[in-house]
């Protein structure tokens, strides 16, 4: 087989969240170990149903979605989101400023393809999603990670501002936000946005999770209060609001004067007409989804299931002698800190907890984070489930040693 010549673009790709650690898990349940996957934002696996209002469409449309649509998205699809977005306060956009994709992963892939050159820089928080940081890589960008404030999970301004150099074209924030669940505040926001304004940076934000916030937390779009002059690209969809991962529905929206929209959307058409259009039966749910707030917001409100399921892990882990947290205000994610010294390898730490409890979850090195004690857990088992496996976690914390 013939070697690949130079730098294999993929070598520092990666994925936690269906990487090692998952491969073990899913040997052990095939050996008939019965595994509490709390490694990934997997609605349906865990009861979460699609609403009527999607499966509607599905019986209406079905048979329209044979063909290819635009390759931007089906119109009236990106009509709605448009109004969407408009309602939430992000000014000066049309129709051919929103791209339906297969899944906001599409998105970013297209986004970072026309945005980043060789060494260029893009500013992207830590703890991060890694789909971010993985499409920044294969774009040929370099990462820069920003701090966020373990008090609170806000972007730290004056790190940011410390990470500025003549390289860097992009800053991202992702809010609500995966992993720590935090949802910024505006004061925060306006920040970032001067921030981007004052260095001409395109100004992005990942907000698939807008519509999961609870109780007063406000989520403010920030492409909505940036600066009129700055380039800011916005991404959403409807996989954890209307629990359809699989469906892969996500799109972006391109904000800010027109001659910086032009330049990037001549490269995304690029890319969006490459892969001919996103599904289109996906398309065709968009404008029903859109217009049912009822699924998202009765979830995150008293005696919603995710609402239950959270009050749930925060009831337990207030018990726990081995973990502390912040308070998740929007998703369905927490990043606990487990209080042990002797802890400097975290992955082996998840590895050992899923072989002793059967309990699968991140560690917070597959978000770029530096320190080795924090684990991304998910809250959407039920109630019950989610009380054992907190005090199983702790009991396990308890005796643990590295």
């Amino acid at each position: 087989m013939k070697k690949y010549l130079g730098v294999n673009s993929l070598e520092q790709v990666y994925s936690g969240i269906r990487g090692p650690l998952y491969e073990e898990a899913m040997k052990m349940k095939s050996e008939g170990k019965d595994i509490l996957r709390l490694n990934t934002g997997n609605p349906g696996v865990f009861g979460f149903q699609m609403p009527e209002s999607i499966k509607e469409v599905f019986r209406e449309k079905m048979c329209d979605t044979v063909s290819y649509c635009d390759f931007r998205g089906v119109k009236a699809s990106r009509d709605t989101i448009l109004e969407y977005h408009t309602k939430n306060g992000i000014k000066n956009i049309d129709e051919n400023d929103i791209y339906i994709t297969n899944g906001v992963s599409e998105a970013a892939n297209m986004l970072t393809k026309s945005i980043l050159n060789d060494g260029d820089e893009i500013l992207l928080p830590s703890p991060c999603y890694s789909l971010w940081s993985n499409c920044a890589i294969m774009a040929g960008g370099k990462i820069v990670f920003y701090k966020c404030d373990e008090k609170t999970w806000n972007p730290d301004i004056d790190d940011i501002k410390s990470k500025l150099t003549d390289k860097t074209v992009a800053i991202l924030i992702i809010n609500p936000n995966n992993p720590t669940g935090a949802v910024y505040e505006k004061s925060i926001l306006k920040q970032i946005a001067d921030i981007a304004y004052e260095n001409e940076l395109i100004l992005i934000s990942d907000e698939i999770y807008d519509r999961l916030v609870y109780e007063s937390a406000e989520m403010v779009s920030i492409a909505s209060i940036a600066n009129k002059d700055t380039m800011c690209v916005t991404l959403n969809g409807l996989s954890k609001s209307h629990n359809i991962c699989g469906l892969r529905c996500g799109w972006m929206v391109l904000s800010g004067p027109e001659n910086k929209k032009s330049v990037i959307r001549k490269d995304i058409d690029k890319l969006a007409s490459m892969r001919l259009c996103a599904n289109s039966l996906t398309n065709f749910i968009i404008p029903a989804a859109l217009k049912d707030g009822k699924t998202p917001n009765d979830m995150v409100s008293p005696g919603g299931m995710l609402y239950e399921r959270r009050k749930a892990v925060f009831e337990e882990l207030d018990k726990c002698d081995t973990m502390t947290y912040v308070k998740n205000q929007g998703a369905f994610y927490i990043f606990p800190a487990i209080k042990n010294p002797t802890i400097t390898d975290d992955k082996k730490m998840c590895l050992d907890l899923l072989h002793s409890k059967n309990i699968l979850v991140m560690p917070g090195s597959c978000f770029d984070y530096d320190e080795p004690n924090r684990i991304r857990i998910v809250m959407l088992p039920d109630a019950k489930v989610m009380k054992n496996a907190i005090i199983d976690m702790d009991n396990f914390f308890k005796e643990y040693t590295q």
